[in-house]
């Protein structure tokens, strides 16, 4: 079971209230004899033998109740450079900006004023997500702001001069068991991270998904903004099945969550 819901709590202030999902277990999930999902099950397939990506997913990693009363499982949510040696190759005014933004304590973070994280800040943030796979599109729903996204695999081509939006626009194809997917039109100002890491409306983002077993899913995303970083740069993301749950409304209003008490 997953959690007792987790509200932020950011510098700026913020209501919380808990609430728990019904404990119903997931159907078609393979079981243990204990009952427990068998997270190392064979890999699901669609009809046409691709890796099936849907499932509910968390970040993999150690949990962390102290960090603003969420379960920060990946230390890339806080500072997206964590794993990486030798640190961001920042072009010199975007080392400057994310120096300022740490001595800021990040107030001017995105998440802290109820708007949109991006794709990649969206992939590390603790709260679970929600993928599910059709013929032609993958769709990501996102319990934080209850935001989506969509990866269109109908073989359409990126917009050449895309109207800039927070999760830009998406396409994927398949190169075997791996589901490529090209991103750009991503606004500028936009944080990877909670350190304020930044990304340009000049960035290009490839992220190539892997499902290697039933509970685990791969993600391999490569920045590639040449008016903020120097050269591209790589990140590794992993994601556990999150089984016997599922997604809550969460709503952000003003710097608070109001999750429970809209409509009344």
């Amino acid at each position: 079971m997953r959690r007792v819901a987790r509200f932020v709590v950011w510098a700026l202030g913020a209501a919380s209230v808990e609430a728990q999902w019904v404990n119903y277990p997931t159907p078609g999930i393979p079981r243990l004899p204990d009952g427990k999902p068998n997270l190392a099950a064979p890999t699901p397939r669609t009809s046409d033998g691709r890796p099936d990506l849907s499932g509910l997913w968390e970040p993999t990693g150690e949990v962390n109740p102290a960090y603003l009363g969420n379960s920060v499982r990946d230390p890339k949510f806080r500072d997206i450079s964590a794993d990486m040696k030798g640190g961001l190759p920042l072009q010199p005014w975007a080392a400057d900006l994310l120096k300022a933004r740490r001595e800021a304590n990040g107030k001017d973070d995105p998440d802290s004023h109820c708007l949109p994280l991006g794709p990649i800040k969206m992939h590390l943030h603790p709260w679970p997500r929600k993928v599910i796979q059709n013929p032609g599109l993958l769709v990501i729903l996102f319990e934080q702001d209850t935001m989506y996204r969509q990866v269109f695999t109908d073989g359409r081509p990126l917009p050449a001069d895309p109207q800039p939006s927070f999760n830009g626009y998406s396409t994927g194809k398949w190169e075997g068991d791996t589901l490529v997917v090209a991103t750009n039109g991503i606004r500028d100002g936009t944080w990877l991270d909670t350190s304020g890491t930044p990304l340009t409306s000049e960035a290009r983002i490839t992220e190539r998904f892997r499902r290697p077993s039933f509970g685990h899913l791969e993600i391999d995303i490569t920045v590639d903004d040449p008016k903020a970083y120097t050269k591209p740069w790589n990140i590794h993301v992993s994601q556990t099945l999150a089984a016997d749950t599922d997604l809550l409304e969460y709503v952000c209003l003003e710097n608070q969550d109001i999750s429970h008490v809209v409509g009344k």
